[in-house]
């Protein structure tokens, strides 16, 4: 009788590891690696986040329990020394390129961004431990990281995620590295508060969100009335001409100034380049910025990246990497499974199961109580004796 796959491996099936093995073979990410392949080694990342670990040792003895089932998938269990040789030395590219792969089978009809596509902006700070204040620095005795994060809100995934020392500045990330996506909104908060940002913005056909500071002289060009709950006003108005050093302002075009009203009897001011949707929307648009949050706070809880295995730049991205492929292959499962149980649940339930062989069916089953009907056309019948 043929062995059952455990529930490890039939994530990994969610892995397009064609993609994957041409990123390690175009970016040479075997060099220097040679006792722990690339595919062992992404197998070995997924398990420390799967498992909870405190660390490498952790990882280690469990390839090592379950060395035969692992093998059977052309995976090799390592030593610690060894995840720790491959975490210092090996590129995180391919892992990267992973992230796209998945991304494309999350959402595989989408050709080209609408204007109805949303992308959220922000950052979060993880600290990866004494050891890397070579190269994360923040305030003065503190070591920390930066985590600067893209994230799709309609199917709820990152995509795009950069590291960086936590000293360095939000929009600097985003000026040198984000990919613009034509025609999607992009919503963000003061972090990123650059004109020439918000230019390049609207120069690639994009709509924005974000807030004003109160310092920011608006010329009024006229007002637009008032229409909703919560909106104390709104105006079509020009920023300063002139910026600092006499240097001309990028984003000299109209832009639009909405003023709400919030909780505790405060205010704010959203700036947008949308001149034509209500004022509601703009404001429903602003309130999404919080499912950034959400995410952050759902992958530090139920992932791995609090805890790092590793203190080097290089071994702190795999990590990272590796939390997003995980929650990526996690969004696949549990779109296939079709359970009406929450991700985090769906999740914690393939954690306790593992290295049990059983199908997804059968772990949706027991996770939603379902007990499967019989098959009565082959049930024994009971004869009667006459």
């Amino acid at each position: 009788m043929p062995l059952q796959a455990t529930v490890f491996s039939r994530l990994l099936q969610h892995v397009p590891w064609t993609a994957f093995e041409r990123a390690v073979a175009t970016h040479n990410a075997d060099k220097g690696c040679r006792t722990l392949d690339a595919r062992s080694h992404l197998a070995a990342l997924m398990v420390g986040q799967l498992i909870e670990a405190h660390g490498l040792r952790d990882i280690e003895a469990v390839l090592a329990m379950h060395a035969s089932a692992l093998r059977r998938r052309g995976i090799e269990p390592a030593c610690r020394s060894t995840l720790s040789d491959a975490n210092a030395a090996r590129s995180p590219v391919p892992f990267e390129a992973l992230i796209t792969a998945l991304l494309g089978k999350l959402s595989p009809t989408k050709a080209r961004y609408a204007r109805k596509d949303l992308r959220l902006v922000d950052s979060t700070l993880v600290r990866p431990g004494a050891a890397a204040a070579d190269w994360a620095q923040f305030q003065k005795g503190c070591v920390a990281a930066k985590v600067h994060v893209v994230y799709d809100p309609k199917n709820a995934v990152p995509t795009f995620f950069e590291l960086t020392s936590a000293n360095t500045n939000d929009i600097t990330v985003a000026k040198a590295m984000m990919p613009l996506a034509a025609g999607a909104t992009y919503i963000f908060d003061l972090g990123y508060y650059d004109f020439g940002f918000w230019a390049d913005l609207d120069a690639h056909g994009c709509r924005f969100v974000t807030r004003v500071k109160k310092n920011t002289p608006l010329t009024l060009v006229r007002k637009i009335s008032r229409a909703g709950d919560g909106i104390v006003s709104d105006r079509i108005v020009r920023l300063p001409q002139r910026l600092a050093s006499r240097r001309t302002n990028p984003f000299a075009k109209p832009g639009r100034a909405i003023k709400l009203a919030i909780e505790g009897g405060r205010h704010i001011t959203l700036f947008t380049n949308d001149l034509t949707s209500p004022a509601t929307t703009i404001a429903e648009l602003y309130k999404t910025r919080w499912q950034i949050e959400l995410f952050f706070r759902w992958i530090k809880q139920n992932l791995r990246i609090r805890r790092f295995h590793g203190r080097s730049y290089n071994a702190v991205r795999l990590q990272i990497a590796a939390a997003i492929i995980v929650y990526l292959i996690l969004k696949l499962a549990h779109r296939d499974a079709k359970t009406r149980k929450t991700p985090a649940i769906f999740f914690a339930s393939l954690r306790s199961a593992l290295f049990h062989r059983l199908d997804l069916d059968s772990v949706v089953q027991r996770i939603e109580r379902r007990t499967p009907k019989p098959n009565l056309a082959n049930m024994p019948q009971l004869a009667l004796a006459l």
